[in-house]
């Protein structure tokens, strides 16, 4: 069994107007969240400073994730500017890999690598997220953890500043949930 004191792990994806929105999910959320692995599409050196940012402003520590990562309740790891992150499992435990690799989708950090490491490895007992942002990143992997049993969010038209990954995820039926901005913090606690 794998880490059997995890019994959910969230991954949480952005692009366009994502800092702001996964500034407000967080400072809604209590300090002892289920693990987050949070893809957000940034320059280099963006990454570090937007999470420590959000580190100084909300109630769980909040860090740019470094390979070999351990991931535990009440602990966000961001991906790094142009690295993918997936979660991958070794002797027992959830580790976050952090690596160059190809771009997909012109981007990478790339959100449906890390979602499609989230299905494999967690399967029910994950919890997927796309947010606001453009391009179709995050889709076919958030699909992927709604196949394998995952509960899937994505944040509404009205409440996103660009619809374009959520809404590609709402077109391929990845989506169990819509909702505003306002309503996620609430959902992910209650799933």
């Amino acid at each position: 069994m794998i880490n059997t004191y995890v019994t959910r792990l969230w991954a949480l994806a952005a692009s366009t107007g994502g800092p702001e929105a996964l500034d407000r999910i967080f400072r809604a959320l209590p300090a002892d969240i289920p693990p987050v692995l949070v893809v957000q599409h940034m320059p280099p050196g963006f990454t570090k400073l937007f999470a420590d940012r959000l580190d100084s402003l909300c109630p769980m520590e909040i860090r740019e994730a470094e390979d070999g990562d351990v991931p535990r309740r009440g602990l966000v790891l961001v991906a790094p500017a142009e690295r993918h992150m997936k979660l991958s499992a070794a002797g027992g435990k959830l580790r976050v890999s952090c690596f160059a690799g190809q771009r997909m989708h012109g981007v990478m950090p790339a959100a449906d690598v890390l979602f499609e490491s989230v299905a494999e490895i967690m399967g029910e007992r994950g919890v997927g997220a796309v947010l606001t942002g453009m391009g179709r990143d995050g889709a076919q992997g958030l699909l992927a953890m709604r196949r394998r049993g995952a509960r899937t969010i994505c944040q509404d038209e009205e409440s996103s500043v660009v619809y374009g990954m959520p809404k590609a995820a709402f077109e391929l039926g990845a989506a169990e949930f819509v909702l505003p901005l306002e309503k996620i913090a609430e959902k992910l606690m209650e799933l």
